[in-house]
Formats: C-alpha cells, structure tokens, sequence
C-alpha cells in the first residue's frame, strides 16, 4: 500500500476555487478525462451532496497490461460534499475499473487557508493498493507518480478556469456597460426628440393664438367703426 499527499494554496478565495473546482473537466491540461456524469444529486441541511461518474483513459505500460488487462475506457466514482456555510468541499473518488486487483482511493478538500482566510487550501490524500499480481509494489509506485503528475495538471486547471471565469465577467461587464451606453444614448435622443416636437408644438400653438388674437382684434375694430 502507498499513501500519497499533498498541499497546495490558491491565491483565490474559496468560493471562486470551488466553483471552478466544479467547473475544471474539461480541460487543455488533462484531456485523459473525457467525461463526468452525474448519477445523483441533493440538497440535505444545507449541503450540496454530489455522485458521478467519470470516464478517463489511463495509459498503462504494456507488462501492467499483461498483468491486469487493458481497457479504453476507465471509470471512478466520485462522491463530493459542499458546504457553503462552512466553506468546505470535499471530494472521494474510487477507481471502478481493474478494481480486483487496483484499489485507488482519493481524497481532495478545499478549504479557506487557516493563515489567510482571502486564499484556498487544497488537500490531497490518496491511499493506493495493488494486489493479486506481481511487482504489485513497483505498480504502487507508478499509480502513486500517475496520481502525482495528475494532481499537478488538475491544479493547472483550477487556474485555467478561474481565468476563464474572470474573462467571462469582464466580458458581461463591458457588454454591460455598453448596452447602458446604447440605453442612455437612445434616451438622451427620445429625450431631444421629444423636446424638439414639443418646442416646434409650442411654437404653433403660440403662433395660432397670436394670429387668433389678431383676427379677434380686427373684428373688434371692424365692429366699432360699423357703430361709429
């Protein structure tokens, strides 16, 4: 048995680490993961419980083929927990394929940093068992290192999202701003538009009574001329 651990500290705050967390497959770091489904999903007292399925291609070394088998396709279970309320995410993943002689266990928690509460800690564990065949050690090893570079690629990933998320809301923001720009410019416009009928209404009005008062002046003088 191998037990394999890490640590490592995002210079984000939890929230934006665990949404990309969430968010991280697909991704250009580690393409050997080709899908994640979910089997289930629910809510109970406020925490996020999550099961699925994912499917990657894992390339084994042509002597660990003969020993185990091979396979295009391999399958893990991964069963997460989110709790907002005391910002933590935890994710366990079992290998379901060559689990007769491979057992992967993996734990992966995300956690605000206890030095610093504006960062995210990330913890990995992973506790590997290879039985049944021979060199089950040497084959430890090679999953332990596997599991290593892998974990290294999926912290690359978290980064890569959360650029991508970054990207993104600038992006809302500008067409934001732009459309509030289109808007106040189109009012600006109805606004001098209406002025404009307004003041040429004014206008005629104002002319119509003039011209009205002119012809109500000369039949007044008209009148007093006839009585004269």
């Amino acid at each position: 048995m191998k037990i394999w651990t890490s640590e490592h500290t995002f210079h984000h705050p939890w929230e934006t680490v665990a949404q990309a967390a969430w968010r991280k497959y697909p991704n250009p770091m580690n393409p050997a993961v080709i899908g994640i489904d979910v089997v289930d999903r629910k809510v109970v007292d406020g925490v996020l419980h999550t099961h699925r399925l994912v499917s990657s291609k894992w390339f084994f070394p042509r002597w660990a083929q003969a020993l185990i088998g091979t396979a295009k396709i391999c399958y893990a279970s991964e069963k997460s927990e989110v709790n907002p309320n005391e910002r933590k995410m935890t994710l366990k993943t079992t290998n379901l394929s060559f689990c007769r002689y491979i057992a992967v266990d993996e734990t992966v928690k995300y956690t605000p940093d206890p030095e610093d509460p504006s960062k995210t800690l990330l913890t990995q564990e992973a506790v590997v068992t290879v039985q049944g065949v021979p060199l089950s050690s040497y084959m430890e090893d090679l999953l332990a290192n596997k599991i290593s570079l892998n974990a290294g690629k999926g912290r690359q990933a978290i980064e890569w999202v959360i650029g991508k998320l970054d990207s993104e809301i600038k992006e809302l923001a500008n067409s934001a701003c732009k459309s509030t720009d289109e808007l106040l410019s189109q009012t600006k416009k109805s606004i001098d538009d209406i002025t404009t009928t307004a003041r040429r209404s004014m206008d005629d009005i104002s002319s119509k009574a003039k011209r009205s008062l002119d012809d109500i002046e000369k039949f007044r003088k008209a009148n007093a001329n006839q009585r004269s």
